[in-house]
């Protein structure tokens, strides 16, 4: 699930990063184009991030994957939507997820957490970015109400949930979100891969041809995917 504050971004903004994975990773990638805000507003992204695991679910095979390894993955909102289609999938009884990685997600929707302070200037996103994404996301909603489809981290429970590897860049309004995440499965005994990348920014996997790291990180990450969706290979 791409990236984009729920209001922007599409499959070709994000292209780069699924070959990589699909490559790295031996995966095969299904990108999903997902409804956008403010013309759909919370929770269309939600239903249509749903539907496609579920989907997924039922077609695998003949995507020539393998229905019993399933992974979500996302950036950003995408990695809100990956977290909360994994609680959904987790509460609906499947589809059986084996791991879900999210980069920098948003989890928590709490603007008041210190990484929002400190990166509130910060490049790529700022903190009143954050703020007219939400806005538009929720389309008048208050947001406070809204449930952990919308703020995964407000889950009454968190057991249960595939293993994870959480990702964040130190210089991210977002970062605390994401390691907030990763303390709650951790508490739940969720098992949990947790890295704060140093001196990088919001976006950065994305970005390859201005962070080198980029590259090195996201093989990082498909070799963490490809060694725990081996350890339940069905041969």
């Amino acid at each position: 699930m791409h990236g984009g504050g729920f209001v922007v971004g599409n499959l070709a903004t994000h292209d780069n990063t699924c070959r990589f994975l699909a490559k790295h990773a031996d995966l095969r990638v299904l990108a999903v184009d997902y409804r956008l805000a403010p013309e759909h507003p919370f929770p269309a992204a939600v239903d249509d991030a749903f539907a496609a695991l579920r989907w997924v679910g039922e077609h695998a095979a003949e995507l020539g994957g393998d229905p019993t390894r399933i992974a979500v993955a996302g950036d950003s909102a995408g990695g809100n939507l990956s977290a909360v289609v994994a609680q959904l999938a987790r509460d609906a009884g499947g589809p059986d997820l084996k791991f879900q990685l999210l980069f920098y997600p948003a989890t928590t929707m709490d603007t008041a957490l210190p990484s929002m302070a400190e990166n509130a200037d910060a490049p790529v996103l700022a903190a009143a970015d954050i703020d007219t994404f939400l806005e538009l996301y929720v389309g008048g909603q208050d947001q406070a109400a809204l449930p952990a489809t919308f703020a995964p981290a407000r889950a009454e429970s968190f057991a249960g949930l595939p293993p994870a590897y959480i990702a964040t860049a130190e210089y991210d309004p977002l970062r605390d979100e994401g390691e907030a995440y990763a303390d709650a499965l951790e508490a739940a005994g969720v098992p949990v891969v947790a890295r704060r990348y140093d001196g990088m920014i919001h976006g950065f996997v994305s970005m390859p041809m201005l962070f080198p790291e980029a590259d090195d990180a996201v093989a990082q990450i498909a070799d963490a995917v490809q060694t725990e969706l081996s350890e339940h290979s069905s041969g």
